[in-house]
């Protein structure tokens, strides 16, 4: 059992059951914890020893990771669905903004999720919650963020990334951002046209301008993430090596297999495009319209299950912030998605926290002994009852994850 506990702060943790981010262990097991890291695991109760060596010991529930959301914006709101809300909340100052980015935050935290990646906004708020974040007693999630991310002029993406004209703007704007930014972003392509139920504008970047943005990231120590939907843009993307693919709307099988030869992740994020479908009277739309968006749904989930039988890495996020996506509950939305589209909920829950700390390179990337305590207690098992996740008994968050 444990040796040299520090005199304050070590407590145990006696669970029926955890998962440690890649395995389901449904056997009892004692935790024990000292200064934020895991000092012991081991299989049965030894609350009885640990309490005559004057360690608190509590008991009862399921433990696993924190949750991770791989997208969201957090100075965004998405409770609201009235379009003339969300453009004056749009317009608000700064302070406003970035109060409101660390209401998102805290609400992500409260339902659970320790770290999110923030995938960008123009006023530089998620690095600077990021810094905020850095404090424990902040009452916020880890935040990754990605800064201001790189688009062409005059094209989709003004609200969260800047305008990069030509080769020599892409070397520079990169190697600026690179400074600021855990990962560059990369908006490749516009937005889905629901009505038409394509993407209908062509990719903002080629091959050899997609490729320029991710090899001067990587040279600055960066990875790159792309906003991509459509078979042009994808292909682009893959081919590129970006670090991972967010949306990823029209996919198909060639396409995953380049993904899966490079290494390049997927954030498939159906939050958005299913809350439209399941409100179409928000946006008005018609029942031709709220047809293409079941069939993008269903074309969607089809390549997720697919894209896991052939080992592209997936990560879970859910581009909270959207219309109707909702900062920590979407989370559980987007795990829902996952299980209907047939994955199991241990490569669900994988994608949802050990998947996306390993991209991250964050070390312990699962729940080990050594490992930072970054943690959620539910009542049950959500293997035996999947609504225990969405209120989490204890969440345990102040550890303070570092990189590779």
């Amino acid at each position: 059992m444990t040796k040299e506990l520090s005199t304050t702060g070590a407590f145990a943790l006696i669970v029926d059951g955890w998962f440690d981010g890649e395995v389901h262990h449904p056997q009892r097991s004692t935790f024990v914890i000292d200064e934020g890291r895991i000092n012991d695991i081991s299989a049965g109760d030894h609350g009885a020893d640990l309490e005559r060596r004057g360690i608190p010991v509590e008991r009862g529930g399921f433990l696993l990771p924190g949750l991770v959301d791989a997208h969201v914006h957090l100075f965004l709101d998405g409770k609201p669905t009235d379009s003339k809300l969300r453009s004056e909340h749009m317009k608000q100052p700064l302070a406003d903004l970035t109060e409101a980015a660390r209401a998102s935050a805290r609400q992500a935290l409260s339902c659970g999720v320790t770290l999110v990646r923030d995938a960008g906004d123009r006023h530089g708020i998620n690095n600077r919650i990021r810094a905020e974040a850095q404090d424990p007693a902040s009452g916020l999630p880890q935040v990754r963020s990605g800064g201001l991310g790189v688009k062409r002029p005059k094209r989709y993406g003004a609200f969260m990334a800047r305008d990069v004209e030509d080769a020599d703007a892409i070397r520079t704007s990169v190697t600026e951002l690179a400074g600021a930014n855990d990962e560059i972003k990369l908006i490749l392509t516009g937005i889905i046209d629901f009505d038409a139920g394509a993407v209908t504008d062509e990719p903002q970047f080629d091959l050899a301008s997609a490729q320029l943005v991710v090899d001067s990231a990587l040279a600055c120590g960066r990875k790159t993430f792309a906003h991509c939907s459509g078979a042009k843009g994808l292909a682009i993307a893959a081919r590129a090596g970006v670090g991972s693919i967010e949306h990823g709307f029209f996919m198909d099988r060639e396409i995953l297999g380049i993904m899966a030869e490079k290494g390049v992740a997927w954030t498939p994020t159906f939050c958005p495009v299913h809350f439209q479908w399941a409100h179409p009277e928000v946006v008005g739309w018609s029942a031709q319209t709220v047809g293409n968006l079941r069939r993008i749904l269903d074309s969607h989930a089809e390549h997720l299950a697919l894209a896991a039988q052939m080992g592209v890495p997936l990560l879970l996020g859910t581009d909270a912030g959207s219309m109707g996506v909702e900062h920590g509950y979407a989370v559980f939305e987007e795990i829902s998605r996952y299980l209907e589209a047939g994955l199991p909920l241990s490569k669900t829950l994988s994608a949802a926290t050990a998947n996306a700390r390993r991209y991250f390179g964050i070390n312990h990337e699962r729940l080990a002994k050594g490992g930072p305590f970054e943690a959620i207690l539910t009542a049950l098992s959500p293997f035996d009852d999947l609504t225990t996740l969405r209120k989490p008994v204890r969440i345990w968050s102040e550890a303070r994850l570092k990189p590779r």
